[in-house]
């Protein structure tokens, strides 16, 4: 028996034991939703309680693995772990639900998905550390050119930005939302594509390397921050400022709270416009610090 087949046969009760609680959460969620509290999913996704899950038990797994001077800072740790909780929680608890019966919920979400949680788990460089969890096969196919080449294109410093504004505007062109949110699988696509892209440019963004080894110099970066900001305050602009419901559906599914359909739209366009423009400042500043702290390493490692 290799070196490498002891630690994921030592694994297999932790599988397990995800395996076991996912079971019990599915037939909660079947037989039991209306007794179920507010923490608890509304419903429950195997794809992306794996994802949660698996990505958390992977990383305590990898730090483990790496050495000490390879592992993240405890703080960086820390943000990791919250943005894959912030994750957890609107898309499998009741918020959830709320996300599908009122717009200015559903853009809240979406914002944890594409900008607050996503930059949490991109700022908290994690990545190295769930790759040295993941099982041997898994690295492999993650190494391999099926993987990477798509991914390279997907994060090319063009591709990045008009991808990253693109999502946020296609789902939310009216007639596509509202055949999105009467189905259910499309419903998943939506909010997969919008957590995934969301990771992959804020990684691309926050990334605490210079390049080489990072894709994208400092100054590029910061340009990149400049492209994706006019465009999110063009739309939340113009739906903040509508004199018209433009997305009826909510009314189709009912909407739960007291709010009438055109402050609905005018709050989920608020959220778009200003806690995005604060997540891009924060971007900004953050590049900045990372670039000279970046000068200042060279400068000390030079002869």
């Amino acid at each position: 028996m290799t070196a490498l087949a002891l630690p994921q046969r030592r694994d297999l009760p932790v599988y397990g034991a995800m395996l076991a609680l996912g079971i019990v959460l599915d037939l909660l969620c079947r037989f039991f939703p209306a007794d179920l509290p507010f923490w608890m999913p509304w419903e429950f996704s195997w794809p992306e309680y794996l994802a949660c899950v698996l990505t958390l038990f992977w990383f305590w797994r990898g730090l483990s693995m790496l050495p000490a001077g390879q592992r993240p800072a405890k703080w960086r740790r820390a943000l990791f772990v919250a943005g894959i909780a912030s994750f957890w929680i609107v898309l499998q608890t009741h918020i959830d639900y709320y996300a599908q019966h009122m717009f200015f919920v559903h853009r809240w979400a979406h914002f944890v998905l594409h900008h607050a949680g996503a930059f949490a788990i991109a700022f908290g460089m994690g990545g190295q550390a769930v790759f040295a969890g993941m099982p041997q096969p898994l690295q492999t196919w993650v190494r391999s050119p099926a993987v990477q080449r798509p991914l390279a294109v997907l994060q090319h410093p063009v591709v990045a930005p008009v991808l990253f504004v693109g999502l946020l505007y296609f789902w939310l062109i009216p007639s596509i939302h509202t055949v999105v949110m009467l189905n259910r699988p499309l419903y998943e696509v939506m909010n997969w594509s919008m957590a995934l892209n969301g990771v992959m440019f804020w990684s691309l963004i926050l990334d605490a390397r210079a390049r080489p080894p990072a894709r994208l110099s400092f100054l590029m970066r910061l340009l990149l921050i400049i492209v994706i900001e006019l465009p999110q305050m063009v739309l939340g602009a113009i739906l903040s400022l509508t004199e018209r419901d433009l997305y009826p559906v909510y009314d189709i599914c009912g909407r739960v709270l007291e709010m009438t359909a055109l402050n609905d739209v005018h709050y989920g366009g608020l959220i778009i416009w200003l806690p995005g423009t604060l997540t891009s400042f924060a971007a900004f500043i953050t590049v900045l610090v990372t670039m000279r702290l970046s000068e200042e390493a060279a400068e000390r490692g030079a002869p």
